[in-house]
């Protein structure tokens, strides 16, 4: 017997609604994957990555994980960006946070949350090092969000840094990192002007978030 029967039935009627308004839809799914666009985004339950950007299963590779993080010793993220880049040929790579993640805020809190601080060290280094500059913000809200902002920042330029980005823009394969942040209170999605496709967008980038 099923659990969770209403999971189930959702699923009956979604597929179902899919190939009344796409027949032949899955057979097509089976036989090809070729997205074009490579998601790095938080696991919060509230940023579903294809609904955002209006994509069906197919157009979009995701990765997601707590804060949206890039470390370079996280094989599972590195596997996902080695599989998107050098199989699937993706062309872009979008690192997307989200304003009020719960994530950055703990990183910013002055009390420890157990193993998650040690996921979350290198956002909480992040925070000490622009603590001041976040001090001179109105309220703790606007110091989450403009930390939600940072770490994005940070991500792009780590996934730019990574041997699978290198190599590829090495080979000049066509490969553009965004940094994005969406909004849960209305569902926006904002480009934060991160874009990098070259090392020399690279060392700006970082030049003017060390700077910050």
């Amino acid at each position: 017997m099923k659990t969770l029967p209403e999971l189930f039935q959702n699923n009956d009627d979604w597929r179902r609604q899919i190939e009344l308004d796409s027949p032949g839809f899955f057979k097509t799914l089976e036989n090809q994957q070729s997205p074009r666009f490579l998601w790095i985004g938080c696991a919060d339950s509230r940023v579903p990555a294809n609904q955002i950007v209006g994509l069906m299963p197919g157009e979009l590779f995701v990765h997601r994980n707590v804060a949206n993080l890039v470390n370079h010793t996280d094989l599972n993220l590195l596997s996902v960006l080695q599989f998107a880049v050098d199989v699937l040929k993706v062309e872009h790579i979008m690192v997307v946070g989200h304003y009020g993640c719960g994530g950055v805020r703990a990183a910013m809190e002055d009390q420890p949350h157990g193993l998650i601080d040690n996921w979350l060290r290198q956002v909480r280094e992040l925070y000490l090092r622009n603590r001041k500059a976040l001090a001179e913000l109105p309220d703790d809200g606007a110091r989450l969000d403009r930390m939600c902002e940072l770490n994005v920042t940070r991500q792009v330029i780590n996934v730019a840094n990574t041997t699978v980005v290198q190599e590829a823009w090495r080979r000049e394969q066509p490969l553009t990192i965004h940094g994005w942040i969406y909004s849960i209170a209305d569902g926006r999605l904002s480009d934060l002007d991160l874009g990098v496709q070259t090392n020399q967008e690279l060392r700006g980038l970082e030049a003017d978030s060390y700077a910050s």
